[in-house]
Parts: structure tokens; sequence; C-alpha cells
């Protein structure tokens, strides 16, 4: 009766790390400033234990509240559809992912493992560059609102010069 009790607290305190172990991690991959307040939208790669892109949903996007505690927060389905929100195609040949996002960057997004991390590349000046934030100038408010530019913050795939881009869309 004793080992069987053993066994049993053993088996409990173990699975949770096995679960833990089959979960994704997130590797943080670029975030969408505005100039509303200082709440971001922040993108993540959802990796597997496997060190592959999560087939199910590779990328995920959440607010980030930092003009409040910081907690993070899900995107609406209207923040989604009209203007943080992205369509995801996986490459499962080569683990990679291409972001069309929603809002209009002229560019696709493509995310792509480095090393043990993943990053998220696109040109940025005519330069293939890591992107690492995107800054939003909005005007109005409501179905009124309109992007004014959109800037672009990264560095260089070769070379790691501090890439930047500014434009209307």
């Amino acid at each position: 009766m004793r080992a069987a009790i053993g066994l049993l607290l053993i088996v409990i305190m173990v699975t949770p790390a096995i679960v833990a172990a089959n979960e994704p991690h997130r590797d943080a991959l670029f975030h969408i400033e505005r100039n509303k307040n200082a709440n971001i939208v922040q993108y993540d790669a959802q990796v597997g234990a496997n060190g592959m892109l999560v087939s199910k949903e590779p990328v995920v996007a959440y607010w980030v509240r930092l003009a409040e505690q910081g907690q993070a927060r899900e995107l609406t389905w209207v923040q989604k559809k009209f203007a943080y929100g992205f369509t995801v195609k996986l490459n499962k040949i080569d683990n990679t992912a291409t972001l069309d996002m929603v809002a209009n960057l002229g560019r696709t997004i493509m995310v792509k493992q480095e090393g043990e991390d993943y990053r998220a590349i696109a040109d940025i000046n005519g330069v293939a560059s890591y992107v690492n934030r995107i800054y939003i100038h909005a005007s109005g408010k409501g179905i009124s609102t309109r992007v004014d530019y959109i800037e672009l913050y990264g560095c260089a795939l070769y070379g790691h010069d501090a890439q930047y881009e500014r434009f209307s869309p």
C-alpha cells in the first residue's frame, strides 16, 4: 500500500513537468506602438517542444497594457479584422511562416529561426532586416480612424546597421 501511495505521489509531482514540456513556448518577434497611448500589440512565435513552429497557431498577437499594469489581453475580433490582425502561411518544409498584416505595410513579414530564436524579417528601406518594432500614427476615432503614417524599425540582416523607414499607407 505504501509503495502504491509513493508511486502515486511521484506521478502527481512529475505530470505537471511533462505537460509543461509539451506546451509551446513563445519567442518575441516585434511589437506595434501607437500614438494613442503606451499600450503595445506584441507578436510572438509559438514554438513546440521540438523547436518547430506550432502548426495550429505559429504566431500570436496580444495587447500588453503598458498604460495600466502591463497585463496581457487578447485582441478583439474588430482589432484583429481591421487593425492588428494578420494571415499566416506556415511552410513546414523549411519551418518558416509568412505574415500578411492587416495594417497595410506593403510587404510581408517572414518568421524564421535564427540560431535558437525566431525572428521577424522584412525589407526596411529596401534592405532585408530584422523587424524590431512598428509605429503607427493615426488620427480620428472608431470607424473614422485614419492611418497617417507607419514607421518600421529594425537592423540589417548583414552588418546589423540600424534600419528605419517611414511611409504613408
